[in-house]
């Protein structure tokens, strides 16, 4: 049997970061809502849907973000690796919809 105030602070914990995603699911909702809407702009200026530039520019400052918040930067990298080709995906698939003839430049 789990003594009570152990099972308490561990509750207290899982409570914590139950919020904790929560909060990602709406931040990661409200940062793909924006990214829509750049696709959309790229779409109709036939822009391309990558931006290596912007994208090198991002990993770099998040590598810092993510090393100043004691956090494992190849991580944040990975992680925001993985966001970057999910929106690349929605940009291509939008200007598909548009019909733009630019192709994936990364």
């Amino acid at each position: 049997m789990i003594d009570p105030a152990i099972k308490q602070e561990l509750s207290g914990y899982r409570q914590s970061i139950d919020n904790i995603d929560a909060a990602l699911v709406h931040m990661l909702a409200e940062r793909f809502r924006c990214t829509q809407a750049v696709g959309v702009l790229k779409a109709k200026y036939d822009l391309p849907p990558a931006d290596p530039a912007r994208e090198e520019y991002q990993i770099e400052r998040l590598r810092r973000l993510a090393n100043d918040a004691q956090l494992d930067p190849d991580f944040a990298e990975k992680f925001l690796n993985f966001i970057i080709k999910e929106v690349i995906r929605h940009h291509e698939a939008i200007a598909a919809e548009h019909g733009s003839n630019t192709q994936q430049t990364a």
